[in-house]
């Protein structure tokens, strides 16, 4: 690692990657052999080290940030109704684990300026998914106020879109944005129409939440209009992942300090830990993007291709 920079890690961070520590030299190591790690490689030359420092990282990869309330915009989420609101939903029954992590969203997304109390006339029913790790994931049933709203038919790109437009380029990075659909608004006076109902009152959003028919359209006619002058010269945006492409080490440093910076002046945010930089292949939603273009990511079609003859 550089010399002369200071870092704070904490317990979880030694726990996780099994440091050992010399607590009387000072010291901390790792053995970092046989393993493949994600970021800016070895390789990296000086330059593109100055050139990503030169944006404001701090700002771009803050986590605190991001979870803030982001501000009003010309691609604010439109929720237009094509009839009535649909009547309210139930109100399913919850386990104590759901009834605990209920309890947590609440005013975690109060406070964020996320979701607020509501009086609107309808509210969809709440359900809760479990993640990877367990962990429960609060979903919003909008079935019947999708239903009801006027389909926009905004452009999402298809990956084949891409197949051409990588085949110059030998250096890759590819950009996660950080919660993706909550950097959309919801258009002042639609709020009313996210309204869901639970057992500790009813609530609405003040940004675009998953599960919202449209949100797809929404966000990528946001980042395309951020990145417009950007897209297929040295960048392609699909959804929440933006990937920069080169030619050279050189045009890399100047194209994805231009990407991060653009990030920047628009109060985007990104996952430093779902971000490659500086990369001869990366990962691009289901395919391996690299010199050759595009191909399937074997891990996605492995039990395809271990299909019984």
């Amino acid at each position: 690692s550089p010399k002369g920079e200071d870092l704070i890690l904490g317990y979880y961070f030694l726990y996780h990657f099994n440091l050992i520590d010399d607590w009387k030299n000072r010291l901390i190591t790792y053995d970092y052999s046989h393993k493949d790690y994600s970021g800016i490689t070895s390789s990296t030359s000086n330059d593109f080290a100055t050139a990503v420092n030169s944006v404001s990282l701090v700002d771009i990869f803050s986590k605190v940030k991001a979870e803030k309330h982001p501000p009003h915009c010309t691609c604010d989420h439109h929720i237009k109704l094509e009839g009535l609101l649909p009547p309210v939903g139930v109100i399913y029954y919850l386990s104590n684990n759901e009834s605990e992590t209920l309890w947590a969203y609440i005013p975690e997304n109060v406070e964020k300026g996320f979701i607020r109390p509501s009086s609107s006339s309808t509210g969809a029913p709440v359900l809760f998914v479990k993640k990877k790790d367990g962990s429960l994931c609060l979903c919003v049933d909008y079935c019947k106020i999708n239903a009801v709203t006027r389909k926009n038919r905004y452009p999402v790109p298809s990956m084949n879109q891409f197949l051409t437009i990588f085949s110059s380029s030998t250096i890759f990075s590819k950009i996660d944005l950080h919660g993706a659909y909550n950097l959309l608004i919801i258009k002042e006076g639609d709020e009313h129409s996210t309204a869901f109902r639970t057992k500790y009152g009813s609530y609405e959003y003040l940004v675009m939440e998953f599960g919202l028919t449209n949100a797809l359209a929404s966000y990528q006619n946001l980042v395309n209009d951020i990145f417009a002058d950007l897209l297929d010269i040295f960048a392609v945006v699909y959804l929440d992942d933006i990937m920069v492409f080169s030619s050279s080490e050189e045009e890399h440093v100047k194209h994805v300090a231009s990407a991060l910076q653009r990030l920047g002046d628009n109060n985007f945010f990104s996952k430093a830990s779902k971000c490659v930089f500086h990369a001869s292949s990366v990962e691009y939603p289901g395919y391996v993007v690299s010199s050759d273009g595009l191909k399937m990511d074997s891990s996605k079609v492995q039990q395809i291709l271990n299909w019984p003859q």
